[in-house]
């Protein structure tokens, strides 16, 4: 049983940082409020940076899943109509589970690749690859 304990530390020892850390993934808070008939996502800037991901496609997405057209004004996202912010981060934490988090080891360490139309989100922590539909 020794040496056992001996190559697992070994093995240990040879694996990267990355590998070893398990930090838990948060979806970062969404802070909306209400201007007029509009509705504001005021830290949209804090959420892409979290996320890894460009404005435009979490833009599109919020877009699409609301039916509403938006906009980004200077770090804030602009969508045209009433939202609470409870159904604003359902939809962002199905964003993130779909789009950002890897299916196999559950890490953000993400990106998303488009290879002849095909969109691919590839794990950068364990190499897992995934078709996406966002």
């Amino acid at each position: 049983m020794d040496d056992y304990e001996k190559m697992l530390d070994r093995a240990r020892a040879a694996l990267p940082e990355k590998t070893l850390a398990f930090e838990r993934f948060e979806t970062p808070q969404l802070e909306s409020f209400l201007q007029g008939s509009k509705t504001l996502v005021r830290n949209f800037d804090v959420i892409l940076q979290k996320i890894r991901r460009p404005p435009e496609i979490l833009a599109k997405y919020f877009s699409r899943e609301l039916a509403v057209p938006v906009t980004i004004q200077g770090g804030k996202l602009v969508l045209n109509g009433k939202f609470y912010t409870k159904n604003l981060q359902d939809k962002l934490q199905a964003f993130v589970d779909a789009a950002v988090v890897c299916k196999e080891c559950k890490r953000p360490d993400t990106k998303i690749i488009e290879k002849d139309g095909v969109k691919t989100l590839v794990c950068e922590a364990c190499g897992a690859r995934a078709p996406v539909r966002i």
